[in-house]
């Protein structure tokens, strides 16, 4: 007869399997895997930490999980790049990112050029696409050239512009959040946020592994709610990704 054994041990607490968004139903028009943006006016996104990156500073592809207000799993964000790109063009380097639902799906692809950086050089400036699903732009994020401010336009697949997002003058986050504020054309409203959220002086010293918020408005257009999600991952590239070697 076989005995089956269970081994407990004071204090281990084992792995809890993740809270799934329960899937909406997806109204016309709707690129599929959005449908969970038409009930969301609130993203957290929490990066992987990579203990490889914090003890030897090698580069891995990055990893996000990404939750609804209440702790629910909506996405998993992964990076796709090579090692030399990674090492040797570091978080100026292009990437695509593949975000997946909850069924293992990819529906949305983030794909980021490599261009030069230089705040110096109208010329030299950052761009995001967004596909959703992959191989059908829905959305661009692109940044504005600013003597001394972070901004980006958000456009949509027709290369409109719908939104602008202003980030501070020191987009170094010593002990507190960081804001990214996404405005109206115009920029005289304020319709929601992009935060990086303070993590610690710990993870912040020795890791890049960084957590964001964004808010946004409950009827925006789910493409454009892709397009701000894209925008948060351009920024997490740009100002915060080896922000541990900064310091």
């Amino acid at each position: 007869m076989e005995i089956s054994h269970r081994i407990y041990v004071s204090g281990y607490v084992p792995p809890q399997a993740p809270v799934m968004m329960p899937v909406p139903e997806r109204p016309p028009g709707c690129p599929p895997g959005l449908e969970y943006l038409t009930q969301i006016d609130q993203l957290l996104v929490h990066q992987k930490m990579e203990l490889i990156e914090a003890i030897f500073g090698w580069e891995t592809n990055n990893q996000y999980i990404v939750k609804n207000s209440v702790g629910q799993q909506v996405f998993l964000a992964a990076e796709e790049t090579d090692f030399c790109t990674r090492m040797v063009c570091g978080s100026m380097r292009s990437f695509v990112l593949h975000l997946q639902d909850n069924t293992g799906r990819v529906v949305v692809t983030l794909t980021r050029p490599l261009k030069c950086s230089s705040c110096c050089f109208p010329c030299c400036l950052q761009e995001l696409e967004v596909q959703a699903p992959p191989g059908t732009p829905i959305g661009y994020v692109v940044q504005n050239w600013h003597p001394f401010l972070p901004k980006f336009t958000v456009q949509n697949e027709r290369r409109e512009g719908v939104l602008k997002i202003k980030g501070p003058f020191c987009a170094c986050n010593c002990c507190s959040d960081v804001n990214f504020e996404i405005m109206s054309m115009d920029e005289t409203a304020n319709v929601g946020r992009i935060c990086k959220q303070w993590t610690g002086i710990l993870r912040e010293a020795f890791t890049d592994a960084d957590n964001f918020g964004i808010k946004f408005p409950m009827d925006l257009d789910v493409k454009i709610k892709a397009a701000l999600f894209g925008a948060c991952f351009l920024i997490d590239f740009m100002y915060f990704e080896n922000n541990q070697n900064n310091k």
